[in-house]
């Protein structure tokens, strides 16, 4: 393998939607196609809001063919092979994974396991309650007193379960929503993968599984500090610096030098062959797709400004009165580039996803290919919603000029 090599900035566009299996459009299917796109990246990340569908959904449907958000739940609490955990922020892995965590299991123990922590006078009875009872959520236990938790104050139940689940005893049986209920690790994932040491046996190692690993996550990677390293316990700039350097020595990341971008990017040494074929291929078909705010895309915003010339800003906990866009808005792709962005909602009562706003980019010139991709991208998001249709809420001219959709809204 060579050290390094020089590429333009679409074939960076290229490259990164390959990776992420974004381009062609939904080549996967089902659940081994989730189980494929997870494995490949690491995780996906979880997010509370719901508005077209939780952020997991959202990036799954634009990878997987005719996605179900059943799929992911039987992966998850069904099938056991997919897991509620830590990683980037909440997010979703691969159950195989487990032993990577053993550190996150043993820093939650030290913090909150202790005999003078404020829950520990309840544990046994909470073991008690789940072993008789089944699988539990907090509000089915009656510990109300309140106690300081990692972020406000909150129920001794809360807290106790909680705890537990961060370090390893218990597991998410399921959700009903966003509520978690628990049950015990032991019931559910192999012994022998419960008993399975930690692979990265000292912190240098761990931290070199990290850098990797985030790298593949996103796909193309630069080593300046940004929101794709969040959630990276103990490491510090100076530990991911020696660990980049360690992984170059090593030939497990390759340098890529991006035209007109001052810092270089690295890839892991198994997407090698992936570039190579970018790098020998034709243009592909554009298609079109909408992408989640939290996509693993998305990661490095700083990054994606820089290749993709696409500034997006996740808008949803800023004042109304600072909003440039919208709160919920979902960047549109077409081919290799950014094209438009847009603010949905989908009405469960009338069955209809409404598009609050649309915004494009300057310069993108709709043309009549361009409408068809887009065209077909709505058909593929309302069968994922299960709506009926579209129903256009602001009367901008953005919005008017969108009755080419008609067709699929009728």
């Amino acid at each position: 393998m060579c050290s390094h090599m020089k590429i333009t900035k679409k074939q960076a566009r290229q490259f990164m939607l390959a990776h992420q299996k974004i381009m062609p459009a939904q080549k996967l299917q089902g659940k081994e196609g989730i189980l494929e796109y997870i494995r490949h990246v690491g995780c996906i990340q979880f997010d509370p809001l719901n508005v077209v569908g939780y952020n997991p959904y959202l990036v799954l449907q634009s990878r997987i063919k005719n996605f179900k958000s059943e799929y992911l739940q039987e992966l998850l609490y069904s099938d056991r092979k997919l897991l509620d955990g830590w990683d980037k922020n909440m997010s979703i892995y691969a159950l195989e994974d487990w032993p990577y965590f053993s550190r996150y299991r043993e820093k939650a123990y030290r913090r909150h396991g202790g005999e003078s922590n404020s829950i520990s006078k309840i544990l046994p009875e909470v073991r008690d309650a789940l072993e008789q009872n089944g699988p539990l959520s907090s509000i089915d236990l009656k510990f109300d007193t309140i106690v300081d938790w990692s972020w406000a104050p909150t129920r001794a139940a809360r807290a106790a379960l909680e705890s537990m689940y961060f370090w390893g005893e218990l597991i998410i049986h399921h959700k009903v929503g966003t509520r978690k209920v628990y049950d015990f690790a032991e019931k559910y994932l192999p012994s022998e993968l419960l008993s399975m040491p930690d692979p990265n046996i000292t912190i240098g190692q761990y931290f070199e599984w990290k850098v990797k690993r985030r790298i593949g996550a996103v796909g193309l990677l630069w080593e300046c500090s940004g929101d794709a390293w969040l959630g990276i316990s103990w490491m510090k700039n100076e530990q991911r610096f020696d660990a980049f350097s360690r992984l170059k020595e090593k030939g497990e990341v390759m340098k890529i030098e991006v035209e007109k971008i001052k810092h270089p990017l690295y890839i892991r040494k198994e997407e090698v062959a992936l570039l190579h074929g970018i790098l020998e291929k034709s243009d592909i078909e554009p298609q079109a797709s909408f992408i989640a705010p939290l996509d693993n895309l998305l990661w490095d915003r700083k990054l994606i400004k820089e290749i993709f010339g696409f500034e997006y800003v996740w808008e949803v906990y800023k004042p109304i009165s600072e909003r440039r866009y919208g709160y919920y808005v979902l960047p549109v792709l077409y081919g290799d580039r950014f094209v438009a962005r847009f603010e949905p909602r989908f009405n469960k009562k009338t069955g209809k996803l409404e598009i609050i706003n649309w915004w494009w980019e300057p310069d993108v010139f709709v043309s009549e290919e361009m409408k068809r991709g887009l065209i077909r991208c709505f058909g593929h998001f309302l069968n994922y919603l299960g709506a009926t249709g579209i129903k256009f809420i602001s009367e901008s001219d953005a919005v008017k000029n969108l009755k080419w959709l008609q067709e699929i809204t009728d």
